[in-house]
């Protein structure tokens, strides 16, 4: 069971009375990493943030509570119930939208607890603080709240940075999810070692070599988990000129790695022939 949410610590000042409040969160798209370091080490990854896919909510003062989520129902009304409790306001009426499906891999459950977190909070937390009670309220979560999260070796179930890597360059990413969502069990522990991934990835600065070391990462976990094959998006991907493949590797995103401005235009057509929903392409990282 998730943990009680900690004593929080504001880092600024308090805003002023109660009012409207709204917040945008983006998400990620799988990861370049995932496993563990080593055979009994932690979860570790390295996430691929999209900001292509994001979270919107927007909270109303007051005392009668509400919570509207459209079709894609990511948080639990006792998730937002708690958060009002711990800030000592009335729940009030939130309504909340999210760009990616639930259990894609694509952090809706992380970003949309992060918009519900700064609508609420009486003054802003410092990222540490924000992961806490992410962790706390669903006991596994993506470094969302950091500014540049794909800098950091991020330990999902613990909310902490494990160490630092180089962003390294940027990727044109295209991609989209393979079936129905499959939601982040915080108890499933049963994860490839990757700890030589991340040994390379640290002194690969170039795009080819990182690109190769996410399809090894993704290849890895499927082939321990199971979940969507990679294998028929990557033979395509080869075929579209793409330097690797990422994935969820809890969820069903799959995406195709280009160098930016070299995804050939039929990329989307060729994915959903090839039977991924939701295609979209995005870049993230730095330039060429």
């Amino acid at each position: 069971m998730p943990a009680s949410p900690p004593v929080l610590r504001p880092v600024s000042r308090s805003r002023p009375g109660p009012a409207c409040r709204g917040a945008r969160v983006a998400g990620h798209f799988g990861e370049f990493l995932q496993g563990r370091l080593g055979p009994d080490g932690p979860i570790a990854l390295v996430t691929v943030p999209c900001p292509a896919l994001e979270v919107r909510a927007v909270w109303h003062p007051g005392r009668m509570a509400g919570l509207w989520q459209g079709g894609r129902p990511v948080l639990a009304p006792g998730q937002v119930a708690r958060l009002a409790r711990l800030f000592g306001i009335a729940p009030g009426r939130l309504r909340v939208s999210a760009a990616m499906p639930p259990g894609g891999g694509a952090g809706a459950s992380t970003a949309a607890l992060l918009a519900a977190i700064r609508c609420l909070a009486p003054m802003a937390l410092s990222p540490d603080t924000e992961a806490a009670l992410c962790l706390a309220l669903e006991g596994a979560t993506d470094p969302l709240m950091h500014p540049v999260p794909e800098a950091l070796l991020w330990a999902p179930r613990a909310a902490r940075v494990l160490g630092r890597v180089a962003p390294g360059p940027g990727f044109e990413i295209v991609g989209g999810f393979a079936g129905p969502g499959r939601r982040t069990d915080p108890a499933d522990t049963d994860f490839a070692d990757i700890s030589d991934l991340v040994a390379a990835w640290r002194v690969t600065p170039d795009r080819a070599g990182r690109a190769r070391l996410a399809t090894e990462s993704a290849r890895r976990c499927h082939a321990l988990r199971g979940g969507p094959d990679p294998a028929p998006i990557w033979a395509l991907g080869r075929d579209l000129g793409a330097l690797g493949l990422v994935a969820a590797h809890t969820g069903t995103a799959l995406g195709l790695l280009f160098a930016p401005g070299e995804a050939p235009r039929q990329a989307e057509a060729a994915l959903r022939a090839a039977g991924l929903g939701r295609v979209l392409r995005f870049r993230t990282g730095g330039g060429r």
